[in-house]
């Protein structure tokens, strides 16, 4: 299969304004922002999502708007460091599922934290690897996972390339190995 036919299926999705591929100059300077990265109250961020982006053979970077479909999971966690998911991103679609219980605290617009977790030895935001089932074995592609890049990443590669840094725009990585 040609690396056309995975573009184009992502140019096909609602809300994708652009697809391309990231070359190994922009990977790498991703790679040390992404090392940079503190989260609110100096809580150390791992993307792990992106780290994992690195050892696949395809990344792909989208550009979308707020019509490209949600996420199948949360993109930040707050966990432990003994590996305890202590908060989570929580959107529009699945904020019906936390109203009214009284084991979680809303931080804001987006975002929940369990109290009751016992934290032992610390805490990060952890940005995990999330399924993009467009892309899959039907269409040449294995071992497929995307990822947000931090806002900083997000920033690097629209100048990178010349695009507008427009709040209502964001990126997306999707990586995958070819079958």
């Amino acid at each position: 299969m040609d690396d056309d036919v995975q573009i184009n299926i992502i140019k096909g999705l609602t809300g994708v304004l652009k697809a391309f591929y990231l070359n190994d100059e922009i990977l790498n300077t991703l790679r040390e922002e992404e090392a940079k990265v503190i989260g609110s109250a100096d809580i150390s961020v791992i993307n792990e999502g992106f780290n994992e982006a690195l050892t696949r053979e395809k990344v792909i970077c989208i550009v979308k708007d707020t019509r490209f479909r949600p996420p199948p999971a949360p993109t930040v966690l707050l966990m432990s460091n003994d590996g305890q998911i202590m908060g989570e991103e929580v959107f529009p679609h699945t904020e019906h599922l936390y109203e009214g219980r009284e084991d979680v605290v809303w931080m804001g617009d987006g975002f929940i934290v369990f109290p009751g977790i016992p934290v032992k030895g610390g805490e990060k935001f952890v940005m995990p690897p999330i399924a993009f089932p467009e892309l899959n074995e039907g269409n040449g592609c294995c071992d497929v996972i995307s990822c947000s890049p931090a806002p900083t990443s997000d920033l690097k590669i629209k100048q990178y390339y010349g695009l507008e840094d427009n709040p209502r725009l964001a990126t997306i990585l999707v990586a995958f190995d070819i079958i």
